[in-house]
């Protein structure tokens, strides 16, 4: 048999254990060549708003580079690792190490650039879709072409030569340290079953920090850290003891949790709990390092697509606080020559028009917290007021005053109280009020509301006093609120193609802009966050995935062994299938629960609306992350057919 029939039988045989890391090399290579191609594409340019969508992209595609090349070195080892008793016998055939290296070397050839080219052809063939995806998502009017970029071939070919040659590098290294004795012992070593005192302490302490990071995380915007140097050195602080937590989790948490059920059964297990508990009691400890960056860089996927998913979903609710009509102007003759054009275009509109003042208050009886490190004076905050004349649906007394539209950014770092006493101070009187409350209404626009105050609302005859009262050093430029509203939702877009063509001379706004400037702006953070996040959880599966393939071969003689005892290959399964909820369900769950209380934390900061958007993608995580928990499922199911 010659050299090269010797090669192609060899990587024949072991195809059936490469299939999931080919799919996972072309499924990179192709979405890198695609992000690579979006970035000289021709047509990102219409995705240029407040960031640069080319720029986005080449970040993106980085931060791709890393994650393949972290995950093809450390799928590489466990396979050189597992075909160890392989180059001990061909050592044993009087092979060299020079000439194993060589067949090695060419079979990985063959198999990686057959898989790099395949993917270059499908990234290629997906790139429109993804630019139209993106266009769509970021709501941008432009077609979306076919095109082979000879630059972004270039680089992708480069990029993975590199990663090659690491790949051969590590080979070398590996086939050159080890000797004959220590290769067909590589995959039979054993782990210490037993836990000790320390290992204890260290699963105690585990989950001791995990839990104080969570409830530091939840108190991080509540009040309690009143300056930056606080804010940050809490951060630092939930950071550290959430990743330091999460690795003694995985040294010594699960072991000893485990340990307390199988000591509570006296050591009598059956054999699901013998497949499952005591498997992951003195694997997983073993796998501490690995199983925390997974957990952490899930967490961080999850968490960063759950937050850019939010400001992307709350675009159109945090246009309608923003501007309050479908256009908002503050200059009569601009209002004017918009509704002169929406009469010629035929387009039927409402209008509403509102005083707005600006006063000083004295708000420190209603504010629910301490604010002596916030920059925050509560005697002399500058609040719009409000006429209850120009709110249909409020009547108030002279003595009574009603908030509304306190944002929830606001809100999180100065709550108000339910009721209270609050004071307005003009330049010559001081009018005492009692505080009704807050509402959630938003009637003006934000021009008025110095970044996102309560708007005060008040009687009548209380507004004229005020009025003839005024600190004109407060004053905005403008006092008049005008709102347009489309009678026709259809027309909308019309109108707002008519406001974009003119020229304003106040202060002027529209919903459907801003809405789409934000979906623009977020939607490429959010398609970018998503692809990368995507091929994370394809590369961290694969890698949970290899490592159960490794297990399993490993302890094919053990399903050997209980076959011949009697036990079905049923029960056998029922009990990988437990193993794999562990396995899979552990680190799946840690991640779920690190993200969900980071993007509790601070979700405000990004929009308004929380549950929807983050339980959309976590199941969409979950579901894409449990696929391989069934393929290993499956995988185990070969191995113990075949060990009878």
């Amino acid at each position: 048999m010659s050299i090269k029939q010797f090669i192609f039988r060899n990587l024949k045989k072991n195809l059936k254990n490469y299939y999931l890391y080919v799919f996972a090399l072309i499924f990179t290579v192709a979405l890198y060549f695609a992000f690579v191609t979006l970035q000289y594409d021709p047509s990102m340019e219409a995705t240029k708003g407040s960031i640069k969508g080319a720029a986005a992209i080449r970040t993106a595609s980085v931060l791709l580079v890393a994650i393949v090349t972290i995950f093809l070195l450390y799928a590489n080892n466990i396979f050189i690792k597992r075909r160890s008793k392989e180059i001990g016998l061909f050592q044993l055939f009087g092979m060299t190490k020079g000439k194993i290296f060589s067949i090695l070397t060419a079979e990985n050839f063959i198999l990686y650039f057959c898989s790099l080219f395949i993917g270059i052809f499908i990234g290629f063939a997906s790139s429109k879709l993804l630019i139209m995806v993106l266009f769509k998502i970021t709501a941008v009017d432009a077609i979306a072409a076919l095109t082979f970029s000879s630059q972004a071939f270039i680089q992708t070919v480069i990029v993975f030569i590199v990663i090659y040659i690491c790949i051969m590098l590590m080979n070398y290294v590996f086939i050159k340290k080890q000797n004959i004795l220590s290769l067909f012992r590589v995959t039979s070593t054993t782990e210490v079953k037993k836990i000790s005192l320390l290992e204890m302490m260290i699963g105690i302490f585990g989950i001791l920090f995990i839990i104080s990071g969570y409830y530091l995380s939840s108190k991080l915007f509540d009040g309690d850290f009143t300056s930056t140097k606080e804010l940050f050195l809490a951060m630092i602080f939930i950071l550290g003891s959430v990743i330091i937590g999460t690795y003694l989790f995985y040294k010594g948490t699960v072991s000893f949790i485990f340990y307390l059920i199988r000591k509570k059964k006296d050591g009598y297990l059956n054999i699901h709990e013998v497949l499952s508990l005591s498997s992951i009691m003195f694997r997983m400890k073993s796998n501490a390092l690995l199983l925390t960056i997974i957990t952490t860089i899930s967490a961080l996927a999850i968490g960063l697509l759950s937050l850019s998913y939010i400001s992307y979903y709350s675009a159109e609710k945090s246009a309608e606080h923003n501007v309050a009509a479908d256009f908002s102007l503050t200059n009569t003759e601009d209002a004017e020559q918009f509704k002169e054009e929406l009469d010629a275009n035929h387009i039927q509109y409402s209008e509403k028009v509102i005083d707005v003042i600006q006063i000083n208050a004295n708000v420190g009886q209603i504010l629910d917290v301490n604010v002596d490190g916030l920059n925050v004076d509560p005697n002399v905050m500058t609040l719009p007021v409000i006429s209850d004349q120009d709110v249909e649906t409020i009547d108030l007394s002279p003595d009574e005053t009603l908030f509304t539209g306190y944002y929830d950014l606001l809100q999180k770092f100065m709550p108000l109280k339910s009721s209270g006493q609050i004071e307005f101070k003009g330049q010559h009187e001081v009018i005492p009020q009692k505080y009704l409350g807050l509402k959630k209404e938003y009637l003006i626009s934000y021009y008025f509301t110095s970044g996102g105050l309560p708007v005060a609302i008040v009687d009548e005859s209380i507004f004229q006093r005020l009025l003839k009262d005024l600190d004109p050093a407060i004053q905005k430029k403008s006092s008049i609120y005008i709102g347009i509203n489309i009678q026709d939702e259809t027309k909308i877009e019309e109108a707002n193609e008519i406001y974009q063509k003119m020229t304003f001379n106040g202060n002027h706004d529209s919903q459907l802009a801003m809405s789409n400037h934000q979906k623009q702006t977020m939607g490429i953070i959010m398609f970018t966050v998503g692809f990368l996040g995507l091929t994370f959880l394809i590369t961290s599966g694969c890698i949970l995935y290899f490592k159960q393939m490794d297990e399993s071969e490993n302890e094919k003689s053990n399903y050997t062994i209980l076959r011949k005892l009697g036990f079905t290959q049923g029960d056998l399964i029922k009990g990988i299938q437990v193993k794999q909820i562990f396995n899979f369900g552990i680190p799946l769950v840690m991640g779920l629960l690190h993200s969900y209380f980071a993007v509790q934390s601070g979700w405000f900061l990004f929009g308004t609306e929380v549950w929807t958007p983050m339980i959309m993608v976590m199941v969409l995580y979950t579901a894409l992350y449990s696929i391989f928990g069934v393929l290993s499922v499956l995988y185990y199911k070969k191995v113990i057919k075949q060990a009878l």
